[in-house]
């Protein structure tokens, strides 16, 4: 019987595992506080894919614009040749073979 603990002895063992478990559960509460409730989670998620999405169709948006700004400067550049040079060639041309044509 010397080595079975005393009603005290057990008491206050009992008593320092109601402590150490009131601690535990405070740490866990403390955790939990600190957590994102699923709502929440699910919202945010929700949120943040839109927000992608969006992003995904704004830059398809200007992958287009950029494609026309292109296909426009390259219609300008052929107007350019198409109006302005060609003409320009065909006047100078016949202008150098007459000076040519003159000086020899």
């Amino acid at each position: 019987m010397a080595d079975e603990p005393s009603l005290g002895e057990l008491g206050r063992l009992i008593q320092a595992l109601r402590g150490d478990i009131r601690d535990d559960m405070a740490q866990i509460n403390a955790r939990l506080d600190r957590m994102v409730s699923t709502d929440v989670y699910t919202v945010e998620k929700a949120g943040l894919v839109k927000e992608i999405s969006d992003l995904a169709k704004d830059v398809e948006a200007l992958a287009a614009q950029r494609s026309q700004d292109a296909e426009r400067v390259t219609q300008t550049r052929r107007w350019m040749v198409a109006s302005v040079i060609i003409p320009l060639v065909g006047i100078v041309l016949p202008l150098i073979m007459m000076l040519r044509g003159a000086g020899a």
